[in-house]
């Protein structure tokens, strides 16, 4: 496989990575959009989080991060989530993409356990952009990583919870390094969507367990 070396490369690579099949509300799935997963992988790269690493992507919807973190030379690429469609699509992409160690698993996060020692997770969990959604959802996958002893975490969280989550993340002894800021569009995918596009301030939190 070529190596890439740059961005927009990468992010080409994953624009080729379709939305969710099926997309389903209760589960608050929003496809990450290709520009913020090059971006925050390229990060993650320069930080030496990725090459030869083993990565786990929490909750992987379509396994943009996995993807991404493989096509960057992961040693291992795993993604996890409940979704069925979704883990069938990654799949596929993964097969037509041609990435070695590549792995999907269609499980609930709670009930996965990796066998392998995990350097890096990327989660993008369900963070409460939905009025009606549960609330606490992300902190369960941040409370995942922290039992599975992983070495660093990069998780996605509405920016307007930003006080409360560094004040989370301190009590459960996570030590933020970086924080990324990304304008998530929200399109209108669900019934109960009014506008065709809403853009939602969100933050990645980098941080070392």
């Amino acid at each position: 496989m070529k190596k890439i070396t740059r961005k927009k490369h990468l992010e080409m690579r994953l624009q080729s990575i379709p939305s969710h099949p099926k997309p389903k509300a209760n589960l608050e799935q929003y496809t990450t959009p290709s520009v913020i997963a090059a971006d925050l992988i390229w990060n993650a790269s320069a930080l030496g989080d990725i090459a030869d690493k083993t990565i786990l992507d929490l909750g992987c919807g379509t396994g943009v991060f996995a993807i991404g973190s493989a096509l960057m030379g992961a040693d291992l690429a795993i993604g996890v989530d409940v979704d069925g469609d979704s883990i069938e699509l990654a799949r596929d992409v993964s097969y037509n993409l041609n990435v070695a160690n590549l792995y999907f698993i269609e499980s609930d996060i709670s009930d996965f356990n990796c066998s392998r020692n995990v350097n890096t997770v990327f989660q993008n969990p369900p963070f409460g952009s939905q009025r009606k959604a549960e609330s606490g959802q992300d902190l369960k996958f941040v409370k995942k990583a922290i039992d599975m002893g992983t070495d660093v975490l990069y998780s996605f969280h509405m920016a307007s919870t930003e006080e409360f989550l560094i004040n989370y993340y301190k009590e459960n002894s996570l030590d933020i390094t970086h924080i990324f800021r990304y304008n998530f569009p929200i399109p209108r995918i669900y019934d109960f969507h009014i506008k065709e596009k809403q853009n939602i301030d969100v933050i990645v939190l980098r941080a070392i367990l």
